[in-house]
Protein backbone atom coordinates (compact mmCIF):
# COMPACT_ATOMS: atom_id res chain seq x y z
CA UNK A 1 0.00 0.00 0.00
CA UNK A 2 1.78 3.41 -1.23
CA UNK A 3 1.73 6.12 1.85
CA UNK A 4 -1.01 8.23 2.43
CA UNK A 5 -1.64 10.96 4.48
CA UNK A 6 -4.54 11.37 6.93
CA UNK A 7 -5.95 14.29 7.55
CA UNK A 8 -6.77 14.12 11.69
CA UNK A 9 -7.26 17.84 11.74
CA UNK A 10 -10.83 17.38 9.21
CA UNK A 11 -11.48 13.81 10.73
CA UNK A 12 -11.67 15.36 14.35
CA UNK A 13 -13.71 18.39 13.02
CA UNK A 14 -15.89 16.05 11.97
CA UNK A 15 -16.34 14.05 14.89
CA UNK A 16 -16.78 17.22 16.86
CA UNK A 17 -19.64 18.29 14.52
CA UNK A 18 -21.17 14.95 14.91
CA UNK A 19 -20.95 14.76 18.53
CA UNK A 20 -22.16 18.24 19.08
CA UNK A 21 -25.55 17.49 16.94
CA UNK A 22 -25.43 14.39 19.33
CA UNK A 23 -25.69 16.58 22.77
CA UNK A 24 -28.37 19.25 21.08
CA UNK A 25 -30.20 16.05 20.43
CA UNK A 26 -29.80 14.99 24.23
CA UNK A 27 -30.57 18.44 25.39
CA UNK A 28 -33.79 18.87 23.56
CA UNK A 29 -34.45 15.54 26.01
CA UNK A 30 -33.17 17.09 29.00
CA UNK A 31 -30.11 15.29 29.16
CA UNK A 32 -26.82 16.97 29.47
CA UNK A 33 -23.60 14.82 29.58
CA UNK A 34 -20.99 15.64 32.04
CA UNK A 35 -17.30 15.21 32.18
CA UNK A 36 -15.41 15.62 35.49
CA UNK A 37 -11.68 15.51 34.88
CA UNK A 38 -9.28 14.85 38.33
CA UNK A 39 -5.76 16.38 37.61
CA UNK A 40 -3.32 16.18 41.05
CA UNK A 41 -0.31 18.17 40.90
CA UNK A 42 1.44 20.02 38.26
CA UNK A 43 2.39 18.26 34.93
CA UNK A 44 2.54 20.86 32.10
CA UNK A 45 1.46 18.14 29.93
CA UNK A 46 -1.79 16.54 31.45
CA UNK A 47 -2.35 20.18 32.24
CA UNK A 48 -3.02 21.31 28.56
CA UNK A 49 -4.57 17.50 28.13
CA UNK A 50 -7.14 18.90 30.29
CA UNK A 51 -7.16 22.23 29.00
CA UNK A 52 -8.04 20.53 25.39
CA UNK A 53 -10.89 18.46 26.74
CA UNK A 54 -12.43 21.45 28.73
CA UNK A 55 -12.56 23.42 25.48
CA UNK A 56 -13.72 20.61 23.71
CA UNK A 57 -16.51 19.91 26.38
CA UNK A 58 -17.65 23.81 25.77
CA UNK A 59 -17.23 23.60 21.66
CA UNK A 60 -20.10 20.43 21.87
CA UNK A 61 -22.30 21.37 24.53
CA UNK A 62 -21.20 18.97 26.95
CA UNK A 63 -20.77 20.33 30.81
CA UNK A 64 -17.32 19.76 32.52
CA UNK A 65 -15.65 20.30 35.75
CA UNK A 66 -11.98 20.46 36.82
CA UNK A 67 -10.97 19.41 40.19
CA UNK A 68 -7.37 20.15 40.85
CA UNK A 69 -6.44 18.52 44.19
CA UNK A 70 -2.95 19.52 45.83
CA UNK A 71 -0.38 16.94 45.07
CA UNK A 72 0.23 16.90 48.76
CA UNK A 73 -3.65 15.25 48.87
CA UNK A 74 -4.32 11.78 50.32
CA UNK A 75 -5.38 9.16 49.05
CA UNK A 76 -8.34 8.95 51.08
CA UNK A 77 -9.21 12.45 50.33
CA UNK A 78 -8.75 11.63 46.48
CA UNK A 79 -11.00 8.46 46.65
CA UNK A 80 -13.43 10.54 48.50
CA UNK A 81 -13.59 12.72 45.66
CA UNK A 82 -14.35 10.27 43.16
CA UNK A 83 -17.32 8.51 45.02
CA UNK A 84 -18.52 11.55 45.24
CA UNK A 85 -17.61 11.89 41.38
CA UNK A 86 -18.85 8.42 41.15
CA UNK A 87 -22.46 9.03 43.04
CA UNK A 88 -23.48 12.08 40.84
CA UNK A 89 -25.55 11.64 38.27
CA UNK A 90 -24.76 14.53 36.09
CA UNK A 91 -21.37 13.32 35.35
CA UNK A 92 -21.16 10.52 32.86
CA UNK A 93 -17.88 10.53 32.76
CA UNK A 94 -14.56 10.68 35.03
CA UNK A 95 -10.94 11.28 34.04
CA UNK A 96 -7.97 11.38 36.14
CA UNK A 97 -4.34 12.07 36.25
CA UNK A 98 -2.39 11.20 39.12
CA UNK A 99 0.94 10.84 38.51
CA UNK A 100 2.16 11.97 41.68
CA UNK A 101 0.40 9.24 43.61
CA UNK A 102 3.17 6.63 43.52
CA UNK A 103 1.68 3.40 45.18
CA UNK A 104 -2.24 5.32 45.65
CA UNK A 105 -2.62 5.96 41.91
CA UNK A 106 -3.83 2.66 41.45
CA UNK A 107 -6.49 2.81 44.20
CA UNK A 108 -7.77 5.78 43.57
CA UNK A 109 -7.83 4.48 39.30
CA UNK A 110 -9.73 1.56 40.49
CA UNK A 111 -12.19 3.46 42.83
CA UNK A 112 -13.47 5.16 39.12
CA UNK A 113 -17.01 3.77 38.41
CA UNK A 114 -16.22 1.58 35.56
CA UNK A 115 -18.97 2.86 33.59
CA UNK A 116 -17.53 6.53 33.99
CA UNK A 117 -13.97 4.99 33.43
CA UNK A 118 -13.53 7.46 30.59
CA UNK A 119 -10.07 6.28 29.81
CA UNK A 120 -11.16 2.28 29.85
CA UNK A 121 -8.51 1.37 32.16
CA UNK A 122 -10.60 -0.08 35.06
CA UNK A 123 -9.90 -3.91 35.22
CA UNK A 124 -13.59 -4.30 33.85
CA UNK A 125 -13.29 -2.49 31.19
CA UNK A 126 -9.82 -3.87 29.87
CA UNK A 127 -11.65 -7.47 30.26
CA UNK A 128 -14.52 -6.14 28.50
CA UNK A 129 -11.83 -4.88 25.44
CA UNK A 130 -9.61 -7.97 25.70
CA UNK A 131 -12.84 -10.28 24.99
CA UNK A 132 -14.09 -8.05 22.78
CA UNK A 133 -17.26 -7.14 24.11
CA UNK A 134 -18.59 -3.66 24.45
CA UNK A 135 -17.36 -1.03 26.88
CA UNK A 136 -15.52 1.92 27.28
CA UNK A 137 -11.71 1.70 25.61
CA UNK A 138 -8.73 3.56 25.90
CA UNK A 139 -9.20 6.63 23.44
CA UNK A 140 -5.69 6.72 21.72
CA UNK A 141 -6.32 3.40 20.07
CA UNK A 142 -10.16 3.74 19.64
CA UNK A 143 -8.82 7.17 17.83
CA UNK A 144 -6.65 5.37 15.54
CA UNK A 145 -9.14 2.89 14.32
CA UNK A 146 -11.86 5.78 13.74
CA UNK A 147 -9.13 7.40 11.92
CA UNK A 148 -8.29 4.35 9.82
CA UNK A 149 -12.28 3.74 9.09
CA UNK A 150 -12.88 7.26 8.10
CA UNK A 151 -9.94 7.14 5.78
CA UNK A 152 -11.38 3.83 4.52
CA UNK A 153 -8.07 1.71 5.05
CA UNK A 154 -9.49 -1.84 5.27
CA UNK A 155 -7.91 -2.94 8.10
CA UNK A 156 -9.70 -6.60 8.11
CA UNK A 157 -7.36 -9.68 8.86
CA UNK A 158 -4.78 -7.15 9.21
CA UNK A 159 -2.35 -7.67 12.84
CA UNK A 160 -2.60 -4.49 14.59
CA UNK A 161 -1.83 -2.68 17.42
CA UNK A 162 -1.34 0.73 19.03
CA UNK A 163 1.34 1.82 21.50
CA UNK A 164 -0.14 4.42 23.69
CA UNK A 165 1.66 6.86 26.38
CA UNK A 166 -0.85 5.89 28.91
CA UNK A 167 -0.75 9.08 30.99
CA UNK A 168 -3.23 7.77 33.64
CA UNK A 169 -1.53 4.84 34.83
CA UNK A 170 2.00 3.72 35.96
CA UNK A 171 3.46 2.38 32.93
CA UNK A 172 3.24 2.76 29.62
CA UNK A 173 1.10 -0.73 27.75
CA UNK A 174 0.14 -1.44 24.39
CA UNK A 175 -3.06 -1.50 23.63
CA UNK A 176 -4.65 -3.52 21.16
CA UNK A 177 -7.45 -2.29 19.05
Amino acid sequence: MPARILDGTRIANDIRSEVAAEVKGLASAGVRPGLAVVLVGHNPASEIYVRGKVKACEEVGIYSEQHTPSEIATTGQLLELIQDLNRRDEIDASWCSCLCLGGGLQTVLMAVDPAKDVDGFHPVNVGFLSTQRPGLVPCTPAGVMEILKRSQIPIADKKRWSWGAVTSSVNPRPCFC
